[in-house]
Parts: structure tokens; C-alpha cells; sequence
């Protein structure tokens, strides 16, 4: 039935509405696959910071296991790892990672440096931006791959922990290394943490310390201006999986999980 004038600029203005309502509920949904190499269970955690909130703050991942998420398009945030993580009466801490929530959901928690970061900006169907982050430290190795395959892996495989210099070292209660302070964690300091006098790309050089991330992570951040080499985009529209001790082929077979 043909509509008058009045009818097809109220079709035409429904149309702009319910397409909105479709791009800013998820039509353009991206899938998270999180899958554990590591020899031990995982907790991954997630913090939001702009567009819809992510389904999950924390879950459980034991060593071979996968587990699958949508989110939409256009969010932003980061995703990191806790481990050694145990519950005493109703409270669940973790020795490296930890939100502080006493839960295993993190509830809008970041977590407590150091921490390896995977960081996320969705373009929503434009340029995806992505990175491997070490600026606050490091505690498992991490990896980032974009689906298809058409788009650039990030990855810091290596186990930064085992040769952690001794000053940056942070110890578990029975004397392990759970986690490697970058130098600004470790000793804050302007010259380290890229602030004040130091706060501009030309002022704030990489140091010894900086470089030994770097030499153990190339894809990396290894410091706030270490943009060049560590900064990762991809045409959106793409899925990403998340992969926990990327340079191990996992323990176990597989376990799947998916939450869509």
C-alpha cells in the first residue's frame, strides 16, 4: 500500500530509529574466546570502560578449557588474568590479579598491578584497536588473535616472571614469583612513569627496565610512549580469542564453554 508524504517521512525517521536501537544493542556483536594454555587454572577478569558492559567481570577457566562471550561492537576495556587464586570462608582472593571484590566476579574492579593486560577499543564495525600492555607490569603471558586471520596476532608469550630482576619481583607466600613490577610500579618515579618533567613522548625515554620487557616482549607496551610497535588495529567485524600462556599447546583436551 503506498503511503502519503506525512506516512513516509514517519516511515523513513522509524527506519533511523529501530537501526540505531539494532547498533546499540549489539548488532554488530563481537565474540570473546577466552582459552587457558596455562598448566594451572585461571581466572580471567574483564573491566568496561565505554559501551555495553561485557557478560562476565570473572569466571574460572581451568588448564585446557575454552569459554565464549558476546559483547557489542563498540566496547572498550581490558581483560587480564588471576591465578592462584583460593576461597577462605566466603571470600575469594587470588595471589596475583586480584580485584579485591572477595568474589569471583570483580564487579567493575581493575585489577592489582602487576598485571599483563589484553586492551580492547571496538570501532563497532570501524577500525578495531588492540594491545598487549606490560606499563604496569606483568604476571602471565597473553596473547590476542583476531579471527580469520586477515588481521595481526599480539602476543607476549614469554614467562617474564622467571627472570624478573630481583628489585621488581613479586613473591606468592611460599616464595614463588607471581608477577613482575614495571619500574614505575616498583620504584614511582616521574622518569619511570612518563609524568611531570617527563610526560611528553620526547621526554621519556625507555629504560634498562622498560628494555627488559621489551627484549622478552617486542609486541608489547613495555612503557606509556612504547606506541610504535605495540599498537595493533583491525578492520572490525571481526571475533578475537584471548589466549592465556599462548606458547604452550594446553594440558588437557579442550573443554568449551560459550555464553552468548
Amino acid at each position: 500500500m503506498a503511503m502519503g508524504g506525512g506516512d513516509v517521512s514517519s516511515g523513513l525517521h522509524l527506519m533511523v530509529f529501530f537501526a540505531f536501537l539494532l547498533s546499540s544493542h549489539g548488532a554488530t556483536a563481537v565474540t570473546f574466546t577466552f582459552r587457558n594454555n596455562c598448566p594451572e587454572t585461571v581466572w580471567p577478569a574483564t573491566l568496561t570502560s565505554s559501551g555495553p558492559a561485557f557478560p562476565t567481570t570473572g569466571f574460572a577457566l581451568a588448564p585446557g578449557a575454552s569459554a565464549s562471550f558476546g559483547v557489542g561492537g563498540t566496547w572498550s576495556g581490558r581483560v587480564w588474568g588471576r591465578y592462584r587464586c583460593t576461597t577462605s570462608g566466603a571470600r575469594f582472593s587470588c595471589a596475583s590479579g586480584d580485584c579485591g571484590s572477595g568474589q569471583v566476579a570483580c564487579r567493575g574492579n581493575g585489577g592489582a598491578p602487576p598485571a599483563t593486560l589484553a586492551e580492547f577499543t571496538l570501532g563497532g564495525g570501524a577500525m578495531d584497536f588492540y594491545d598487549i600492555s606490560n606499563v604496569d607490569g606483568f604476571n602471565l603471558p597473553m596473547g590476542i588473535a583476531p579471527a580469520g586471520g586477515r588481521c595481526q596476532r599480539a602476543s607476549c608469550a614469554a614467562n617474564i616472571n622467571a627472570a624478573c630482576p630481583p628489585e621488581l619481583a613479586v613473591k606468592a607466600p611460599g616464595g614463588a614469583t607471581v608477577g613482575c613490577k614495571s619500574a614505575c610500579l616498583a620504584f614511582n618515579t616521574d622518569e619511570h612513569c612518563c609524568r611531570g618533567a617527563y610526560g611528553t613522548p620526547d621526554k621519556c625515554k625507555p629504560s634498562r627496565y622498560s628494555q627488559f620487557f621489551k627484549q622478552k616482549c617486542p609486541q608489547a607496551y613495555s612503557y606509556a610512549y612504547d606506541d610504535r610497535s605495540s599498537t595493533f588495529t583491525c578492520n572490525g567485524g571481526v571475533d578475537y580469542q584471548v589466549t592465556f600462556c599462548p606458547g604452550s599447546g594446553g594440558t588437557r583436551r579442550s573443554q568449551v564453554l560459550s555464553v552468548m
